[in-house]
Formats: structure tokens, C-alpha cells, sequence
């Protein structure tokens, strides 16, 4: 999709005649595969015939319109850029128009029992200046709040999701009201969240923004894991920490580090404080700022263990360093996206900004990718996600905006992190993620729900987190084409769980001889006839819409290979059989792609060869696909692919090969050919298709190291 112009789809976005909502309805395939509604119709969609929303006839503009006919313009294109929309007209007055519509359908408050069981301990940093205070009101005016802010805001482009609403069900709170701290629990515990980190708010003896947590602390009711983290920065008008215009300072030294953690031994010991193997979790915002970080680590251990309290488990949050922890004399780093971030800035790209924006803006899908294969630092660090950043509310035109971010991608990026955590955390305990952050609406950064998205950020939270009752979902997808090879794939298939189903094609003469073969089977099978061409590619192209439909998490891909042109052909069929259906290998794969969530394929050791290999004919087409799944050419012949096309795969890393708009009719009739034809390009495709979702490919032999290509492949 690299052709689309992102100018174009915020323009579209901005004049709402396009009906995101139904058009992922209508067409549930690129709902599945998580591509934006809207360039999806500008790539491919308008080429197949599919609507903007349920009223635009196409037929009838163009009779309005015949030039548009022997044109390369799209009608609905032509329709909003030429007669409906003008550019000029919102930049001039941003603020008057309608709100854009979400991407997603925002999801209403669905009511369930909490989760029985969570796969790490969710925390989410909890913002508590939704309250009246004194020192606020002399500062920015009476009955200044949080929502002061964030009501206000304007739009800065085109799209641009701004103002951030409440959704009704939690309003425009005072955290000072009892009832608003039982609902946001209620909220958090049925939706995965262990606890909250509130903020705590020191300043040489000063607190500030105090009554919120106070009232947590000192009302059992509120029964919630919580801990606290040192925002230990001055407090200063431009809302960035630093030296300039600062309404409280800091006033670090010994004396302050004792009177600090005395104060902070309060809440330490109180029972719903979160511990990590015992050890209360006390974390800083930026130790850096501290005038010796390693000594005031020192006298709060001293203290607490002269003091009833024992070990503290300290950490510091990566918002503006990334030092080992033990520099500080602290436990433990923790990841605080989009902080200390080097992320792809796109404000060239956006079109329509107001006049006045001097900002920047940055794809916030940049962090979700990274979470794909995690470098992992010789020091503890706990991981994060951030549901979305942007900070209009409070720096205006100035702002630091993150695009890009939805509900799918931030579940996936949870998921990520936290089997991250679950794979290499040295403790139980440690098994913990945050979330950057709960409440913090004036940084665009909330679980809470909104009138755009609703809960759909929280029910990710859920679905990311829960442990799954069940075992993954396996399908294995058989072209049978030769039914006295498929007895060989069943006696495999007899050692592996009962729980895999199988999805079987073969020609329409061979149905019913090898609906026989299957129906003594204890695994559920579907049976599907195809065409005979296309090899084992078409029908397995045909039946991952199906996979994806019916969310199964992984595939096995065999076929009935006789490789009628090669005396060894058995040989090379029971090896790839071996691989993929083998009870040991099997398993292995299966675990490794469960705990490790970077692997996208994994195929049978000593096939996987170089791209080049015999590429012959079937490389143009095969660059031509590379292109639109936006590899670059320098990097398709760095790839290689599994000889043999047998494999076992995430669901997800091949989803990519339905993007490509491969119709039955572009397969050639079956001839005998030995390569150059469709289903050759796409055997190497399937390779091309896990990379570009940045997905790894492995072996079964070493299932967690890359793949190593075979340089004499033995087959060829």
C-alpha cells in the first residue's frame, strides 16, 4: 500500500462521506486484517467494486460526470475532493467542524465477571489532579482541574481526534467524590487492571494534589491494589519539568530523602500496597534529578528496614534516561512510552494543518512494531504500553501529537509485552506490565472509556491479558490431490490432539474417495472441492479466508506431494512430513510460537533455501507483490523460502498473502509445469508475507534462532 497518499486518506477521513464503520462491516475481510478502511479503498477496494458507505452510486455519478470515465480518477475521490471539499475552508476554521468518526466501532460497556486468571499483573499509572486545590486555583485561575484543559481543545488538522470526551458513563469526575474512585475499580478490576501507580507529589515537605489519594488511602473500601511513584520533578507553567517559569521547585537533601520515604511509609504499609516478592514497590519519575540517586536509594533502604518495613523494591520510570537501574542503586527500569522514544515523525505528511501549528507529530505505530522482537537490556526492566499520546490539551498548537493508534494494534503491542515479561521475568512476582496510563486526558493518553472509542482500549487490555482457557487454535489445511498419499498425512495426524481441525481440498472426481478416508477420523473436518490448478497454493489461499474467519491461531500446511519429475520424491515428501506433522516437532513448534510471539513460521530444517534459488521466471512477479507488501527490493533476495511449501505458521504473519487481491483466475491451467508459474512465486511469497509484519522464520530443528538458509538444497 506504499501508492497511498496519506494526504489523500486524511481528506477523506476529514470530510466524513466515507462510512468507516460500515465498510469494515460490509467487507469483513479487511476488518480481519486490520488495514485502515480507508486506504484499503484507495489500494484495492475501489478496483473491486466495493462502496464508500451504503449511498454513493458509482454508476450514477459517472452518467453526471462522463469524463470521469475515460479517466484514472476515482468517482468518490473526484466527489469529495472536487465538489464536496475544500481544504482552505478547514484550515480556516477548524474548530467548527463536525467531529471525525472513529475507525472502529466504539464498543459500549459489556458486563462480566472479573478474569479468572491474568497472565502478568496490569498497572496502570493513575493521574490524580481531577480535583480542586488551592495552589492550582492562585496558579491557573478558580476551579482549575485536569478537564480544564482537555474540554477546551481544538483539532490542529485535518482528522485530528480533538477534543477528547468522556464517555457518559464516567463524565467529568472530581476525584474527591468516593463514588468516582469505587467506579474507576469496578471498571479496572472486570476489565484485567491489577492496580494503579498514582502519582505522588513531594516538594521539600509540600505535597500537592494530595486529597485524592488520601482519601484512597485512608477509605478500605477501595479495595485496589495500588502503589506510588515520586513525580519528583518541579512543577513548572509550561508543563514540562525544566527550569523555566517554575511555580514549586524541588528541594533535594538528606534531610528531604528521610522526610520523603517517612511520609511515603504511610501508604507503604498499608495492606493494598503492591509488593514485588514481598517487597513494597516504590518507584521515581526522573532519578536523574536527584543531586546523588545512588545515596538517596541508600538512607530509604536504611530507613525502611530500621523502620518495620523491611526491603523496598525500587524503580525508576525511562521517561528521560535509560541507565542501568544499578547506577541508581535502584531494582528495577521501566519502559515509559512514548517517553524517551525515537519515533518516526510524519508532520510533512498530514495534510490540512491549522495555520498556527507549530508542533510535531509521530507514528505511534512505531512503538507497537518494535514490540514484535523486544532487545532485551542485562538489567531488569518491566515493559509498557501507552494506549495513545497527545498533548493538544495543554500545548495547544505546540503539541506533540501521536497518530496512528488503535485498539487492535495496542492489544497486539500488550500482548507482546506481556509474554515478554511472562517468558523472562526472573520472578512471579515480576511478571508486570504498565500502562501509560489510565487517566491522563489531557495527554490523550487513556483507558478510560471515550465517546469515540468507548471501551474498546479496555477490552483489549482484557483480551490481551487474560490467560486463555482453552489450547491454541490449530487448523490443518490438507490439498489432497492424490488420495493414496493422503493415508501417510493420517497416520501422522492419529498422534497429534484431537482438537485440530482439518480444512481438505481436493478435485471434484476425487471427493468421495477421500471423504471416505477422512470420515473415521476423531478430529473435525471440512471437505471442499477446487479446481485443479493452482497446485496446493489456490485451495490453501482459499481456506486461509476461512482460518482468519474463524479465528484459529495457527496453521499446518501439508499436501499429497508425489514430485512425480524426481525418483527421490518420497524421500523428500516423508521429510517435510516429518517436520510438520512429526509428534516431536509438531510440538516443539507449537510451544516455541506460544512463547515467543516475534516467530511467524516455522518450516522443516535443511528446506529452506535462498530466494534466488531456481528464481528464474518467477521473479518479476515476484518483485511486483514484494512492492505492494512494501519490501524493499534490496531485501527480497536477503529472504528465503521453505522448498516444499509445508510449514507451520501464525495465522496472523500470513495474513498479508489475502491483501495482495490473488483471484482464482490469475492461476495458470495445470500443465506439468515444474516452475514460472503463479503458485511458484507465491511459494516464495509466503515468506515475503511474515517478514512484512515483521515476523521471524525459524526451523523446527532450533525453533528460537532464525532460520539458516541451506546453500546446496539436496531436492533441487
Amino acid at each position: 500500500m506504499n501508492n497511498v497518499d496519506p494526504d489523500l486518506v486524511n481528506l477523506i477521513r476529514a470530510s466524513q462521506h466515507f462510512d468507516e464503520a460500515w465498510y469494515l462491516e460490509t467487507y469483513p475481510d479487511v476488518k480481519q486484517v486490520g488495514i485502515d478502511p480507508i486506504a484499503h479503498y484507495l489500494w484495492l477496494g475501489s478496483t473491486l467494486g466495493r462502496l464508500p458507505n451504503p449511498t454513493f452510486d458509482t454508476r450514477l455519478y459517472l452518467l453526471k460526470n462522463p469524463d470521469l470515465a475515460i479517466s484514472n480518477v476515482d468517482p468518490f475521490v473526484h466527489f469529495v475532493t472536487a465538489e464536496q471539499f475544500e481544504v482552505k475552508h478547514f484550515q480556516d476554521d477548524l474548530s467548527k467542524r463536525a467531529e471525525p468518526k472513529s475507525v472502529q466501532l466504539a464498543a459500549e460497556r459489556k458486563f462480566f465477571d472479573e478474569p479468572k486468571q491474568l497472565a502478568a499483573r496490569v498497572i496502570a499509572f493513575h493521574l490524580p489532579q481531577f480535583h480542586q486545590f488551592e495552589e492550582n486555583d492562585n496558579w491557573w485561575g478558580e476551579g482549575f482541574t485536569e478537564w480544564t484543559n482537555v474540554r477546551p481543545a481544538k483539532p490542529q488538522f485535518l482528522g485530528h481526534y480533538q477534543p477528547h470526551k468522556p464517555h457518559p458513563d464516567i463524565g467529568y469526575y472530581d476525584l474527591t467524590e468516593q463514588e468516582t474512585f469505587a467506579k474507576q475499580i469496578e471498571l479496572a478490576k472486570s476489565y484485567g487492571i491489577f492496580g494503579f501507580c498514582f502519582y505522588y507529589y513531594w516538594f521539600g515537605g509540600k505535597r500537592l494534589m494530595q486529597k485524592a489519594i488520601e482519601s484512597y488511602l485512608a477509605n478500605d473500601d477501595l479495595d485496589h491494589p495500588f502503589c506510588l511513584c515520586w513525580a519528583n520533578e518541579n512543577w513548572t507553567r509550561r508543563w514540562d519539568g525544566l527550569d523555566a517559569d517554575i511555580l514549586i521547585a524541588q528541594d533535594h537533601s538528606p534531610e528531604d530523602d528521610i522526610a520523603c520515604i517517612a511520609d511515603l511509609s504511610r501508604y507503604i504499609k498499608d495492606r493494598r500496597y503492591i509488593r514485588i516478592n514481598g517487597r513494597p514497590l516504590v518507584l521515581v519519575y526522573r532519578p536523574s534529578l536527584l543531586p546523588d540517586p545512588a545515596a538517596t536509594a541508600s538512607r530509604w533502604r536504611e530507613w525502611c528496614r530500621d523502620n518495620g518495613i523491611g526491603e523496598i523494591y525500587l524503580a525508576y520510570t525511562q521517561s528521560f534516561e535509560n541507565e542501568d537501574p544499578r547506577t541508581y542503586g535502584f531494582d528495577a527500569a521501566i519502559e515509559f512510552p512514548p517517553n524517551n522514544s525515537d519515533i518516526p515523525e510524519i508532520t510533512d505528511k498530514i495534510a490540512g494543518k491549522a495555520p498556527e501549528f507549530s508542533g510535531k507529530i509521530y507514528d505511534w505505530r512505531a512503538l507497537a512494531d518494535r514490540s514484535q522482537s523486544y532487545t532485551r537490556p542485562p538489567y531488569t526492566l518491566l515493559r509498557s504500553v501507552c494506549p495513545g499520546w497527545d498533548n493538544t490539551a495543554r500545548k495547544k498548537s505546540n503539541a506533540s501529537i501521536l497518530l496512528n493508534n488503535r485498539p487492535e494494534i495496542y492489544e497486539s503491542w500488550l500482548k507482546n509485552a506481556v509474554r515478554e515479561t511472562v517468558l523472562f521475568s526472573d520472578s512471579s512476582d515480576e511478571k508486570i506490565v504498565f500502562v501509560n496510563a489510565w487517566n491522563e486526558w489531557a495527554e490523550g493518553a487513556h483507558l478510560e472509556p471515550d465517546t469515540t472509542n468507548g471501551y474498546d482500549y479496555l477490552e483489549a487490555t482484557r483480551r490481551a491479558i487474560e490467560v486463555r482457557p482453552s489450547p491454541p487454535r490449530i487448523a490443518l489445511i490438507i490439498h489432497a490431490f492424490y488420495p493414496e498419499v493422503l493415508d501417510e498425512i493420517l497416520v501422522k495426524l492419529s498422534a497429534l490432539p484431537k482438537t485440530i481441525k482439518l480444512f481438505v481440498t481436493t478435485t471434484i472426481d476425487k471427493k468421495e474417495i477421500i471423504d471416505l478416508k477422512l470420515k473415521n477420523l476423531e478430529n473435525s473436518y471440512e471437505l471442499f472441492t477446487v479446481e485443479n490448478k493452482g497446485r496446493d497454493i489456490l485451495p490453501f489461499i482459499i481456506i486461509l479466508k476461512k482460518i482468519i474467519e474463524f479465528n484459529f491461531d495457527y496453521i499446518v500446511k501439508v499436501h499429497t506431494k508425489k514430485s512425480l519429475h524426481r525418483e527421490d520424491g518420497a524421500l523428500w515428501r516423508q521429510e517435510l512430513y516429518n517436520s510438520a506433522l512429526g509428534v516431536d516437532t509438531f510440538s516443539r513448534s507449537i510451544l516455541a510460537m506460544e512463547c515467543d510471539r516475534s516467530i511467524g513460521l516455522i518450516g522443516p530444517v535443511g528446506h529452506f533455501v535462498t530466494m534466488d534459488t531456481y528464481i528464474g521466471a518467477n521473479q518479476d512477479r515476484l518483485m511486483k507483490f514484494a512492492d505492494e507488501l512494501g519490501v524493499d527490493a534490496s531485501s527480497v533476495f536477503e529472504a528465503g523460502f521453505f522448498a516444499g511449501t509445508m510449514f507451520i505458521g501464525r495465522v496472523q504473519a500470513l495474513e498479508p498473502l489475502l491483501m495482495l487481491g490473488i483471484k482464482d483466475e490469475d492461476f495458470e491451467s495445470e500443465a506439468g509445469q515444474i516452475d514460472g508459474t503463479l503458485a511458484h512465486v507465491i511459494e516464495r511469497l509466503i515468506s515475503l508475507c511474515v517478514l512484512s509484519k515483521r515476523f521471524r522464520i525459524t526451523t523446527n530443528e532450533t525453533p528460537y534462532a532464525d532460520a539458516s538458509f541451506k546453500t546446496v538444497y539436496d531436492f533441487s
